[in-house]
């Protein structure tokens, strides 16, 4: 249901998008990442984070790709659930800019939180498929 909310979304917004062919790939690849992020899943979520990935949240804390995957493994932030309320995807031939607005709900460090987020991301497109390169999160109101 989310992916068709999305596609949806890419083909009546007024943002520059081009086929669905196009963009669909890294649509595919927002959905495993979230995916694999609540799962705890990361063989599926490594190959998703290009090696010099910098995942920004909206507390300023940055991670690398170590990181994310050490702290998923150890449960420092654990993600329960990922809404997604919006995707935008703008694609060229090896990057895509993917603009999203979702609720978040998890535990860092102990302590639960929920949140709406706005999620900016830059995916890169190379032999490996499409990876997250860069992510950086602003809360909402």
């Amino acid at each position: 249901m989310r992916l068709f909310f999305a596609i949806i979304i890419l083909f009546f917004s007024g943002s520059k998008c081009f086929s669905q062919k196009d963009t669909s790939a890294v649509l595919d690849a927002v959905m495993q990442l979230e995916k694999a992020l609540v799962d705890k899943d990361t063989a599926h979520l490594s190959p998703l984070l290009h090696k010099d990935v910098a995942f920004g949240h909206s507390s300023g804390w940055v991670q690398t790709r170590k990181d994310i995957l050490k702290d998923m493994l150890s449960g420092f932030l654990v993600y329960n659930r990922i809404d997604d309320k919006s995707v935008l995807i703008d694609v060229s031939k090896e990057k895509a800019i993917v603009k999203e607005t979702v609720t978040v709900n998890g535990v860092r460090d102990g302590k639960p939180f929920e949140l709406s987020l706005f999620i900016m991301e830059v995916w890169l497109q190379n032999k490996k498929g499409w990876q997250l390169y860069a992510r950086q999160s602003t809360k909402l109101n």
